[in-house]
C-alpha cells in the first residue's frame, strides 16, 4: 500500500568549527576539517580533510562569500561566488545565489533555480566501499585525468531567468 521512499543523498549534520567573517580576507591556501563557513573572501585553495570518525569536511559559502581558487572537500553548500575548480567528494548544493566559474567534480548535485555555473560538470560515482574517503586533491591529479578522459565532459552554462 505504501511505497518505500528511495533514500536520497544528503549532507549530514556538521558542527561548523570555523568562521571567516564578512570583513575578513585571507590570501593563501586554507586547510580545514569538520566544517567551515565563509562570509568573507578567500584567495587561495580550500582543502577539507576528513578526520577519522567524523563526517566529511563541510564548506558553507554564504551569499556574501567569495573564493578565488580550487575547492576540495567532502560536502559543500554554495550560495556565493567561486572562481576556480571544485572537487566535491559527496554532495554539492548550489543555492540560488551561487555563481561558479570553473570545472566541478561531484558525486551528488543539487542546484536551485537561480544558481549559475560556467564550466564543465563531471559526475563521478564512487563505489560504496570508497564512500567517505577523502584524499588530497594533489594525490588524485593523475586519477582524475584518466576519469575525465574516459567520461565525456559536459560543457555547460546554466542560469535561471
Amino acid at each position: 500500500m505504501f511505497a518505500k521512499r528511495e533514500k536520497r543523498p544528503s549532507i549530514k549534520g556538521h558542527a561548523l568549527s570555523s568562521l571567516i567573517a564578512e570583513d575578513v580576507q585571507i590570501t593563501g591556501d586554507l586547510y580545514f576539517a569538520n566544517g567551515i563557513r565563509i562570509d568573507g573572501r578567500v584567495t587561495g585553495n580550500l582543502i577539507g580533510r576528513a578526520v577519522q570518525g567524523q563526517p566529511l569536511a563541510l564548506l558553507v559559502l554564504s551569499e556574501k562569500g567569495r573564493i578565488e581558487g580550487t575547492v576540495s572537500c567532502g560536502d559543500a553548500v554554495i550560495d556565493g561566488t567561486v572562481v576556480g575548480d571544485m572537487d566535491i567528494e559527496h554532495c554539492l548544493h548550489l543555492q540560488s545565489n551561487s555563481r561558479v566559474s570553473g570545472s566541478i567534480r561531484y558525486r551528488h548535485l543539487q542546484m536551485d533555480m537561480g544558481a549559475s555555473v560556467r564550466g564543465q560538470l563531471f559526475n563521478v560515482d564512487m563505489p560504496p566501499e570508497h564512500e567517505g574517503a577523502l584524499e588530497n586533491a594533489a594525490d588524485r591529479t593523475d586519477e582524475r585525468t584518466d576519469e575525465r578522459a574516459a567520461e565525456p565532459a559536459r560543457e555547460a552554462t546554466f542560469s535561471a531567468p
